[in-house]
């Protein structure tokens, strides 16, 4: 059976040239992101594939639960997802999407956990720092993990610098 990255990518690629045509790139991201973080509930996971609930109904309910049950064009997407059996690909699918979107918006995620919440100059600094590094417009996450005990790692797709406490005594 092929990986499901492999399945999802057409799908993303598909949401992705609609959304940048209609100058719709943030929408459909928040779009996809709700749909499927609504897919990670075990409630909604269980009506997916259930043979009582009908496809259209799921599609509705799906819509209707992340605010986009107005949007003919998403409306379609979902319902091509549901009718070939691939809404349990919408992680995959949005997370695809989001790195399409951040190559053409020459955008980074870059995830910071810290032992303790960064300063608004830390983040100010580290971003820019980053933004140099990276030569792409940081978006920051801070996260905070006590067990690190000082210092912090720095996340962006590959590439990771570890400058906690707890990774140098490791």
């Amino acid at each position: 059976m092929a990986d499901t990255a492999t399945i999802a990518r057409p799908y993303a690629r598909a949401a992705f040239d609609h959304a940048r045509g209609a100058n719709a790139l943030a929408a459909w991201g928040d779009m996809l992101r709700k749909a499927s973080l609504a897919l990670s509930d075990e409630r909604v996971a269980a009506l997916v594939g259930n043979p009582h609930v009908r496809s259209a109904d799921l599609v509705t309910f799906l819509l209707d639960l992340v605010g986009a049950a107005n949007d003919a064009n998403a409306r379609n997407f979902v319902h091509l997802l549901a009718d070939n059996r691939r809404l349990g690909l919408l992680p995959q699918i949005a997370e695809q999407y989001e790195a399409l979107r951040a190559d053409v918006e020459n955008t980074v995620d870059v995830t910071v956990t810290s032992a303790l919440p960064l300063t608004a100059e830390q983040s100010a600094k580290l971003s820019a720092a980053l933004a140099t590094r990276l030569k792409r417009t940081v978006r920051l996450h801070a996260e905070i993990d006590p067990k690190l005990i000082g210092g912090a790692i720095v996340r962006a797709g590959d590439f990771v610098v570890d400058g906690s406490l707890r990774g140098r005594v490791e």
